[in-house]
């Protein structure tokens, strides 16, 4: 098959893809800032409390790193921020995560130009695991990422700074697989179970699969019928596509629950990375999985060697000495030089798809 024989929609991706793919790190850099950063709350529409987060922007008068808890961000606190309007990128933590678990990626974007959003997503994160395999959690992630964007251009602050009509997303794990709904993705349920017949011993997909069985038999309902319900509850808060959303930048994404016409739905531009040796959401059944079924795939990477944790921040030895294993990667795995890739991968897909001019 030829270039021109394609469907014109494919060109123009194949064209994307290979823009992306083959820019030089030197055009990259642009002008870089210090960075400011502001810690917010969030309505949460789904269980009608709200979210902690943070935003990162620009700013002239950043005087360098920040110690929050065990993380040591690149910004400054309440730093003024650089006038106009810029960009926006929502950031969405995989399972257990948190609000900062991203934030050299944060920090790098903001230090070019754009507004960043992170979110602590309830019963989901590092200090409350209890709402995974629920609805709110597998339905109302990508809510809860609506509802950033909602409260930030509601803020008199917040939307001086932000261009509404440029907006992206990215995530991790949990958080690729939020982003693909965002951008149109439509995930089918019983593609855990049929998974889990497969992969019966996996803990990290199946290990709660007994306690959801009973948990579902304990309402008169076998493990099917719940997988049904969660199908039905996919509009119980609202669509989770959200037009505002342009492109999205999805790291070792969940994706085993994306079928054919799941992944077909898609029609925003998606950058996919993911390792080449995780062990947490296998390739084949996630992300290599995924990769031709995306029909707006604008570039891939695949880190060799890797596992599923390197795609969280560098560890501080604070966290290192506490957290050993998701700080932790194989020989031959420098998490450092693999951010720096990522980092200019992310400025690049998403200067190209939200139509950022660079100096």
């Amino acid at each position: 098959m030829t270039l021109a024989s394609l469907h014109p929609t494919r060109r123009r991706w194949r064209w994307l893809a290979l823009s992306l793919l083959l820019l030089p790190f030197a055009l990259l850099a642009g002008t870089v800032t210090g960075v400011g950063f502001q810690a917010i709350r969030i309505h949460d529409p789904v269980s009608g409390g709200s979210m902690p987060g943070y935003v990162f922007y620009p700013s002239t008068q950043a005087t360098g790193t920040t110690d929050v808890g065990p993380y040591h961000v690149a910004a400054s606190r309440d730093a003024p921020a650089i006038p106009g309007t810029k960009p926006l990128v929502v950031i969405s933590h995989g399972n257990g995560g948190s609000d900062l678990g991203h934030h050299d990626l944060a920090t790098y974007l903001a230090s070019h130009g754009f507004v960043v959003a992170t979110l602590e997503h309830p019963k989901d994160n590092f200090h409350d695991t209890s709402g995974v395999g629920h609805a709110p959690i597998l339905v109302g992630r990508p809510i809860q990422v609506k509802a950033t964007i909602s409260t930030l251009l509601a803020d008199s602050r917040w939307k001086s700074l932000i261009d509404a009509n440029r907006i992206g997303v990215a995530g991790f794990s949990a958080g690729g697989y939020t982003s693909l709904l965002l951008v149109g993705a439509v995930p089918q349920f019983k593609r855990f179970l049929d998974y889990c017949h497969r992969y019966p011993d996996d803990p990290n997909i199946c290990g709660d699969m007994k306690q959801l069985t009973a948990e579902a038999a304990s309402h008169g309902q076998t493990i099917g019928q719940y997988a049904a319900a969660l199908q039905d509850s996919l509009t119980r808060w609202g669509s989770t596509a959200d037009p505002r959303i342009k492109a999205a930048f999805v790291m070792a994404p969940l994706s085993l629950v994306f079928g054919q016409a799941g992944a077909a739905a898609i029609d925003r531009p998606v950058f996919l990375y993911y390792g080449q040796d995780d062990h947490v959401l296998l390739p084949p059944e996630n992300a290599a999985h995924l990769r031709p079924l995306i029909p707006t795939l604008a570039g891939v990477r695949v880190v060799a060697k890797a596992d599923h944790w390197v795609f969280l921040s560098p560890c501080s030895p604070e966290l290192a000495k506490d957290a050993r294993v998701i700080c932790s990667d194989p020989p031959g795995v420098n998490r450092v030089a693999v951010h720096a890739q990522i980092q200019a991968d992310a400025l690049a897909f998403f200067r190209k798809t939200l139509n950022v001019q660079t100096p």
